[in-house]
């Protein structure tokens, strides 16, 4: 129950928190009492504790607040007044220009809507005060709560009422909320990293490292330790950014676990993200259904719902309407579930539909980025009227998840096919390549094989033709066999004849070659005696050059004695001149004699019986080398002997 003294007089509400084992104990919100802040993104601050408040101030209040709830419920009354729209009654209403209203009632009429603007705000306060202090008995009247989240939760009471709603006052996910916190996430470096871009200009976030900051990370984190199959998802930091605007950590991750768990938000953050592509379906057939222009123009812009609409179901509009509206959605949400999110996304396409049909996809990419939010900061309510007013279809929905299901279970069919198919076709192709591989081998084979076979055919050719030359030179050397035929046969002829002729040549041959035999001995044996004839005569020039130089160190006086031997010496030079003279005439004998012999020897008529007289020229010829030879040592000889008269005759003289 709220309890107030006067909304003049104490700025301050106190509630009674029914929550916990302090049960009874004051709740105390500060918020001033004359009008409802619509600023929820502030965190609650705990005001110094009011002055206790007298009973009859508490059974005026008791009856003002009944009071008020009659005048809510009595619609005919409500219609009763000029300018009634059907707005809610938080709403101010205009008076009407009527002749029919006299200048007192509209004066009158204007008081009291006054009035009745500061009651519905002080019942509303009251009646969210009442809701938390009795929440076990009116939680049985889902209805009536419903009618009371829409018409919108007084800013203090928001984070509690959103618990008692989601009844996470005893949620168990509390006391494990410390033990994530010690423990490490794989998702920590992700979520670091996106904390600075989740609400950057709000001033509870905006501090890096700050408290808002600190306690975003902690929720986040312990949300991915918790349910490690979804983890971390970008979206869900906004969701649990407007959850601490509200309440501390433990009971903003007591509610993100509710709502993951009981509001589809599980299915959406799925690394899958399958209820989100289901979302997206459901929303399009809306939109084709109650927007057809709308689709159409989305048809041709090829702007897909996805482009648009996946932050609306994954931040719960946290960013795509202002934060005060954003948290009107959240109590809509908790209390009406995933549909309000269909149809506040229909409104604002409704609204927006003229001005979104004359832009272009760009155009419209912009609109809901930065035109949307501007557009609703003033005019909340309208925005919220709209929604409850679209037509949403609970059934429709359930059968076209149905059919979702049946398309995606289609899809998934033909994905399967179309992945055997792929293999199937991976296969193939590798078994083509093969193919190609062997067939180019093959063509290489063949082409190797007709090269070869080309080769072959030259090859055939450059035989045939050798074969048609050989053939050609075979005849030729038959008919030069024949003429060599004829040529031996006359040759025969001229053999036979010939060695008739020089049988008796043999005979003077074979003396012939005795004879030479016989004096190549002789001269042989002439050849060494010479040889030792000249041994001699060096021995004896070296012992007359030794004598020449013991004379010359030692001469004679006996110039007679040299007289006669100089005498002597110039006889035996003159010998020994003519003796030489002889030996070369000789010589030149022998070799005209030598030349004389080679030339009949070699004559064509000997030519042809060199075979029978073969032995008798070798004989010849190295009988003659002798000769020469021995010619020459006499030669020699004669020399070594005028050398020695030389000698001699230096000797004398």
């Amino acid at each position: 129950m709220l309890i107030v003294s006067s909304a003049s007089k104490m700025p301050y509400a106190t509630v009674f928190n029914p929550i916990g084992n302090n049960v009874g104990q004051p709740l105390e919100v500060f918020q001033p009492m004359a009008s409802d802040s619509k600023d929820c993104s502030s965190p609650l601050t705990k005001p110094t504790v009011p002055n206790p408040v007298k009973p009859e101030d508490l059974e005026l209040l008791a009856k003002l607040e009944e009071a008020n709830r009659k005048l809510e419920a009595d619609e005919k009354s409500l219609k009763a007044l000029p300018n009634y729209t059907g707005t809610p009654p938080t709403h101010s209403r205009k008076g009407s220009g009527s002749s029919l209203l006299s200048n007192s009632s509209l004066n009158s009429y204007s008081s009291n809507h006054i009035v009745e603007e500061e009651i519905a705000s002080e019942n509303l306060w009251q009646t969210w005060g009442r809701i938390v202090n009795e929440w076990d008995n009116l939680k049985k009247k889902p209805t009536n709560l419903k009618e009371l989240v829409r018409k919108g939760i007084p800013h203090p009471f928001r984070g509690l009422a959103w618990q008692l709603l989601l009844n996470v006052h005893d949620s168990p996910a509390k006391e494990r909320y410390v033990d994530y916190l010690k423990k490490t996430s794989p998702s920590e470096k992700l979520i670091r990293r996106d904390i600075a871009r989740t609400f950057p200009d709000h001033d509870f976030f905006k501090e890096k490292d700050g408290l808002g900051q600190e306690s975003l990370f902690n929720v986040m984190k312990a949300y991915s330790l918790h349910d490690r199959e979804v983890g971390y998802c970008q979206g869900s930091g906004f969701i649990v950014g407007l959850l601490l605007m509200q309440m501390p950590e433990e009971e903003a991750f007591a509610v993100l676990v509710t709502l993951m768990q009981e509001y589809r938000l599980r299915e959406l953050f799925k690394p899958s993200m399958a209820e989100l592509g289901l979302c997206m379906y459901q929303l399009e057939c809306m939109i084709q259904e109650l927007l057809p222009n709308l689709h159409i123009h989305f048809q041709t812009q090829g702007f897909h719902t996805s482009m648009y609409a996946s932050s609306w179901f994954l931040t719960l509009f946290a960013t795509s309407l202002p934060l005060s509206l954003a948290c009107r959605v959240m109590d809509l949400f908790i209390s009406e579930g995933m549909e309000i999110v269909f149809r506040i996304g229909m409104a604002i396409l409704q609204m927006s539909q003229e001005i979104l049909m004359s832009l272009d996809m760009e155009g419209m990419l912009k609109f809901f980025q930065k035109t949307v939010p501007a557009i609703y900061e003033q005019d909340q309510e309208k925005l919220i009227h709209t929604a409850f007013l679209i037509k949403y279809n609970a059934k429709k929905m359930k059968r076209l998840e149905k059919d979702y299901t049946a398309l995606k279970s289609k899809e998934n069919e033909e994905q399967i096919e179309l992945r055997r198919l792929r293999t199937e076709n991976r296969l193939l192709r590798q078994r083509i390549e093969n193919l190609e591989k062997e067939s180019a081998s093959l063509a290489d084979k063949l082409i190797q094989d007709q090269v070869t076979r080309a080769q072959e055919a030259e090859e055939t050719f450059i035989l045939k033709n050798q074969l048609a030359s050989g053939k050609q030179q075979l005849h030729e050397t038959q008919r030069k066999l024949q003429e060599a035929d004829k040529l031996i046969s006359e040759i025969k002829e001229r053999t036979d004849s010939i060695n008739v002729a020089t049988v008796l040549d043999d005979k003077i041959a074979q003396h012939l070659v005795q004879q030479l035999q016989e004096e190549l001995i002789s001269v042989r044996l002439k050849d060494n005696e010479t040889a030792a004839v000249i041994k001699d005569m060096k021995v004896k020039i070296k012992e007359l050059e030794d004598t020449n130089q013991m004379l010359q160190r030692a001469p004679s006086n006996d110039v007679q004695h040299l007289q006669e031997e100089l005498i002597a010496v110039k006889l035996r030079e003159a010998e020994a001149n003519l003796s030489l003279k002889e030996l070369r005439m000789k010589v030149n004998e022998l070799d005209q004699f030598w030349e004389k012999h080679c030339k009949n020897n070699f004559s064509p008529n000997v030519s042809e019986v060199k075979n029978c007289k073969h032995e008798v020229r070798i004989l010849q010829e190295e009988l003659m080398t002798v000769r020469i030879r021995e010619a020459q040592s006499l030669s020699a000889l004669k020399e070594m002997k005028q050398k020695v008269m030389e000698l001699e005759t230096q000797v004398k003289t």
